[in-house]
């Protein structure tokens, strides 16, 4: 099955990623990727849908599905390195899969982030994602 990155939440001070489920009237109804725990997470909760993620580079913004798609073709089926790993190996991974990453805008601590949400994914729902950019152009056409 297809992850949609659209339905995929990172919620501010909340640890791990959670899956949109439904509107609630105080909030949204969401479940933890790692437990598949549902919750109601209230509207003042910053909610970021994982598709609206880019990361800097030298030239553009790179979407996080291209980062994502481009760290499974790099690393395969294993896991990436743990947030908890060094600043030089995390690099290393970046140096590797976005050669062009801006330096200057593209911190360890985002790259931490970036390496626990591909574990997450990888182990508890699915690399293979929706083509947003196919979804996009139907809807841009049917208006």
């Amino acid at each position: 099955m297809k992850t949609d990155l659209r339905k995929v939440l990172s919620i501010s001070g909340q640890p791990g990623l959670y899956m949109y489920i439904s509107q609630a009237t105080q909030g949204a109804i969401v479940e933890a990727l790692a437990t598949k725990k549902r919750t109601c997470c209230p509207m003042s909760a910053r909610m970021t849908s994982l598709a609206d993620i880019a990361i800097y580079t030298d030239e553009e913004e790179v979407r996080l599905q291209a980062v994502l798609e481009k760290m499974h073709a790099h690393l395969g089926e294993n896991d990436a390195p743990s947030a908890k790993s060094k600043p030089e190996e995390l690099k290393a991974l970046f140096e590797a899969v976005l050669p062009d990453y801006d330096r200057d805008r593209f911190y360890v601590s985002h790259m931490k982030k970036v390496v626990e949400w591909y574990n997450l994914l990888k182990n508890n729902a699915s690399l293979d994602f929706e083509d947003l950019d196919a979804e996009e152009e139907v809807e841009e056409t049917q208006e």
